[in-house]
């Protein structure tokens, strides 16, 4: 069969390890697929929403906060700044997080650093997305 075997850790655990047919990444420069044979790649990939698709059939999706992926020899190894299951998400903690955000970059301080609370949003704006909530 043809499989590969892919491991997903962040920074608290080992999120995801097992046998896959294949997985979708989202990419800095769109959304890729791994298959089995890929060649060899190193890349980084975005916040967005992670695919996999299980020797079983069955599809499983993540929401991610962004990370590094390396594929070699049908290993995928993917370290991730964030990754969680639908059912981890509590939308109003997400939609919190949002409005924080939005107003922080609403009423910028000279102390604000811009970078930290647009990924902040885009994260936030990700899970509820992720979970079908709305703003």
């Amino acid at each position: 069969m043809k499989e590969i075997n892919l491991e997903i850790i962040t920074p608290s655990k080992q999120a995801y390890k097992g046998l896959v047919k294949s997985i979708t990444i989202p990419g800095t420069l769109g959304s890729f697929q791994v298959l089995f044979n890929h060649a060899p790649l190193l890349s980084t990939f975005e916040i967005g929403k992670i695919k996999i698709e299980e020797v079983s059939g069955n599809e499983i999706e993540f929401a991610t906060g962004g990370g590094s992926v390396e594929v070699l020899e049908n290993k995928i190894l993917i370290l991730a700044d964030s990754l969680e299951a639908k059912e981890e998400i509590d939308l109003e903690r997400a939609k919190s997080s949002y409005q924080r955000a939005k107003e922080r970059l609403a009423n910028r301080k000279n102390d604000l650093d811009v970078l930290r609370a647009e990924a902040s949003l885009q994260r936030a704006l990700n899970r509820i997305k992720f979970v079908g909530g709305s703003i």
